[in-house]
């Protein structure tokens, strides 16, 4: 390659629909001629709807069959709307990656959900990739299709799959940096790769972001840069709070430090491959896209206004012992290696003499392996429908008004700029009316 790459990540809103994957195709069109890897998610809420069909197959409901026909209605008709009815091998091309999908609801629910669930839901980047892809080509912008799964090795944990960094990297040199030598732009999918055995796995969830980091790393990009539908990185979400502002430039630490808590805005595994090489991260606007965005580079100052992640459907696990004895250091050993084996984050902990909390996400059934893998040693108490609010550079006022009409169950502060928080609402109590004596 004789011109540096650069490394574009497309998420789900920026393909929702025709329209949206029509200012892709503008967006791509000034860098034509460049060598670009283009990383794309599922379309707008595939993944959820998939998830809905790994559910339902488990279940054994009889649904599952019917949810996946409604999926591949939306994405034929989006086919239909690119590219006209005459298109038959876009069609079959997404078809066969259907079928596959099919084959798996044909069987028995497979008793490695996490396996079954890999298998199902990789069909909304494959499906997603296939119809930009030849889109692309269509107006005149070369494209060659890239399967991640040739790419990207991992273990064979389900769900979380761990990239297998040495193997990832020769597979990028004898398949990607080839492909991108012959000029134009390669598109892959985000959040999938693929065990020895050629199982699909998947990164996490929003594992898209991370994909497109690995592939920065793995072909030593000049930069890379994740499209999304607000103008940059904010202080706060601004669906929840008022008065956020952009930050123009970024740390890697404190974009470390923001994703880990619950900033949605970048999947948190994605700085640290980026950084192990200083390459710069733009963060920036499909909606506008000549706007700025965010720089996250290790050349920032680290001066910041107070910042507020908020990470709901929390979890809060109180483990103590049974026999009221002090929670000692083989205790914890053996909790941590329970939470190791499960690929938990833990978001907060805290412990006392005779307990241990820990504050996780509440977003599949872990909490409940967690705590079933415990109760032979442990009691373990699980408060549900919580939110972590984390404030970094906080201000006192700050933190008053994030604790209004709120129980804080656990608060922590770290060094001398960061608290957390874990909260619930409290129920609005009113008086009641009191009926007249007769």
């Amino acid at each position: 390659m004789k011109q540096p790459v650069r490394v574009f990540k497309f998420g789900g809103s920026s393909l929702k629909d025709a329209s949206a994957v029509k200012n892709v195709s503008k967006i791509l069109q000034d860098y034509k001629g460049q060598p670009l890897a283009i990383v794309v998610s599922a379309m707008g809420k595939t993944t959820n709807a998939l998830e809905t069909v790994v559910e339902a197959h488990a279940a054994r409901t009889g649904e599952a069959f019917a949810i996946l026909n409604d999926i591949k209605a939306q994405h034929y008709r989006l086919i239909d709307e690119l590219f006209g009815k005459e298109e038959e091998e876009v069609y079959a091309a997404v078809n066969d990656t259907f079928v596959e999908v099919e084959w798996v609801l044909e069987e028995e629910p497979h008793e490695n959900y996490d396996y079954m669930y890999d298998q199902i839901v990789c069909v909304g980047e494959l499906a997603s990739s296939k119809i930009v892809s030849a889109y692309l080509n269509k107006i005149g912008l070369p494209v060659q299709w890239l399967d991640a799964r040739d790419i990207i090795l991992t273990d064979d944990i389900f769900r979380e799959g761990w990239v297998q960094w040495e193997e990832t990297l020769e597979r990028s040199a004898r398949i990607a940096r080839p492909m991108l030598a012959k000029g134009g732009f390669i598109l892959t999918q985000g959040f999938i790769g693929s065990t020895t055995e050629n199982f699909t796995t998947t990164l996490g969830r929003e594992g898209s972001d991370y994909t497109a980091a690995i592939f920065s790393y793995c072909l030593d990009a000049e930069d890379m840069t994740i499209w999304k539908d607000v103008p940059g990185v904010l202080t706060a979400d601004p669906r929840m709070f008022e008065n956020v502002v952009k930050l123009d430039r970024l740390s890697y630490k404190e974009a470390i430090e923001m994703t880990y808590y619950g900033a949605k805005v970048i999947h948190p595994k994605t700085i640290k491959p980026l950084q192990n090489k200083s390459i710069p991260l733009y963060v920036k606007s499909f909606i506008d896209p000549s706007g700025e965005g965010t720089l996250i580079s290790d050349e920032v100052e680290d001066n910041y206004p107070p910042m507020v992640a908020v990470e709901p459907d929390q979890c809060l696990l109180s483990i103590s012992t049974r026999d009221f004895s002090f929670v000692a250091e083989h205790h914890i050993s053996h909790i941590f290696n329970l939470i190791a084996g499960l690929r938990i984050q833990v978001n907060m902990m805290q412990n006392s003499a005779i307990s241990f909390s820990l504050v996780i996400n509440d977003i599949d059934d872990k909490a409940d392996r967690l705590a079933e893998q415990l109760k032979d040693t442990f009691k373990v108490l699980r408060d549900r429908g919580l939110e972590l609010i984390t404030v970094r550079h906080y201000q006192q006022d700050v933190l008053e008004n994030l604790r209004r009409g709120k129980i804080v169950l656990l608060e922590e502060k770290i060094k001398d700029t960061t608290v957390q928080m874990v909260v619930k609402d409290v129920p609005v109590m009113r008086r009641k009316l009191v009926a007249d004596k007769a």
